[in-house]
């Protein structure tokens, strides 16, 4: 009889916490990067509040979700800054034809603006994000030789922003994280958020609709222009 390993038990465990639609809905709803109550989350996937308590309950438990109660209210929110790669990265797996036909033309409209620009977890994602890796990668800001770590210039880059990139703690620097609209991998870890944040904050960016989308706005691309060689129309 062969032993299994550990290893594998826990990754087919890991595997069951998503293998069901209602909560890799919740899991894709927190990309986001807040914390939603579970009354939010069920409206959400349309499922009752106790199916929904059911659900949360299994992901918490697995490591993907965090819970937080203030009062009578329960917030989930996704676990750490790891969780947010692997549900996208899973998504981007699932190759561009699993995605079924928009219904309306909203619909249609929302899927685009999630495609031009749309925030992972707390890093920018989308046409936005990989522009912005591969701008910085011309630019000598980022190398990628052997996974994502931002050069010398690239520390000075972040500095002449005013950006700290608050480094040293289990996060790393600098890391790629597949998207899942592009294919291709844009910047994630503590300089990814901390670019997100600056853009937000700057008004580069601004939030759109009810999901992630964001949209850059006519000082976001003249700043993109000036900073990294971006064309506007790369962000439209």
């Amino acid at each position: 009889m062969t032993t299994r390993s550990p290893a594998a038990r826990d990754l087919a465990a890991l595997a069951a916490l998503l293998a069901d639609e209602t909560r890799a809905a919740f899991c894709l709803a927190l990309l986001d990067g807040r914390a939603w109550t579970a009354g939010e989350l069920a409206r959400h996937a349309r499922v009752a509040p106790s199916t929904a308590s059911g659900h949360l309950g299994r992901l918490v438990a697995g490591g993907l979700l965090a819970e937080e109660r203030q009062g009578r209210h329960r917030y989930v929110r996704l676990a750490d800054a790891r969780a947010a790669p692997l549900v996208e990265g899973l998504l981007a797996h699932t190759g561009p034809e699993a995605a079924a036909p928009p219904r309306t033309l909203r619909e249609a409209g929302a899927r685009g603006a999630m495609a031009r620009g749309r925030t992972c977890y707390d890093h920018l994602a989308g046409r936005l994000g990989t522009a912005i890796a591969d701008a910085m990668t011309a630019r000598g800001l980022l190398e990628r030789e052997a996974g994502f770590a931002l050069s010398g210039s690239g520390l000075r880059w972040f500095a002449g922003l005013g950006v700290e990139l608050a480094a040293g703690g289990r996060r790393p620097l600098a890391r790629g994280c597949l998207d899942w609209t592009e294919r291709r991998p844009h910047l994630a870890g503590v300089a990814g958020a901390a670019l997100c944040r600056h853009a937000l904050d700057s008004g580069w960016c601004v939030r759109i609709g009810t999901e992630r989308a964001v949209k850059v706005t006519a000082e976001g691309e003249r700043a993109l222009g000036e900073l990294l060689g971006i064309a506007p129309a790369a962000l439209r």
